[in-house]
């Protein structure tokens, strides 16, 4: 009994000091990438980035200019991602004609096949793209899924949402993403109606 007294003190003291080792260390390496990962906020230029599809075509973000895009970090994993992907289904039929694209961005360790029939499954109607880590690193990392980024016609960031929300606030994020012009627009549409009056 005496010998479990006293090493329970010194054990202790042991046990503080690593953990107080992993707290330093932890708090210095997000320092360290903290430094080195880009911040991503409203009106950055959304990353460009060339992944492959399922269909086995190499996609790019800029081939959806002019378009509002609602780019989606997501894993089959993921039980929240597997509740807003209806949503997703029925937000790309409803503004699909307004020059609306959500694209998916599968962030799986699972095989393309996989990711494939779980896109299959869920009745996507949307590219979905096999993910790459530096992708994620490009758009300031994603610590969570899903992740989603609303991008305007002409590029830039408007909303960025990290985990799950509503279907009626991320619809409220897709109008602004739609109603947001393009700066050249916005530009000779007021030169047409001053050169009107």
């Amino acid at each position: 009994m005496e010998n479990s007294v006293k090493r329970s003190p010194l054990a202790l003291v042991v046990v503080a000091f690593v953990v107080a080792l992993m707290l330093y260390f932890g708090y210095h390496q997000a320092r360290r990438n903290a430094s080195t990962t880009p911040r991503i906020t409203q009106s950055t230029i959304a990353p460009d980035f060339s992944l492959e599809s399922l269909d086995g075509k190499t996609t790019h973000l800029s081939d959806f200019r002019g378009k509002a895009v609602l780019l989606n970090f997501w894993a089959t994993w993921c039980g929240p991602c597997k509740i807003e992907m209806p949503w997703f289904v029925d937000l790309q039929n409803q503004y699909r004609a307004q020059g609306f694209q959500i694209v998916g961005v599968a962030m799986d360790d699972g095989s393309k096949e996989d990711i494939a029939k779980f896109a299959k499954d869920m009745g996507v109607n949307y590219p979905i793209l096999i993910g790459k880590d530096s992708v994620g690193d490009a758009y300031g990392g994603v610590p969570a899924l899903p992740q989603s980024f609303l991008i305007t016609r002409d590029g830039k960031i408007v909303d960025k949402i990290i985990g799950l929300r509503g279907k009626a606030e991320i619809e409220d994020s897709i109008k602004k993403a739609l109603n947001t012009r393009p700066a050249a627009s916005q530009a000779s549409a007021s030169e047409k109606s001053s050169v009107a009056q």
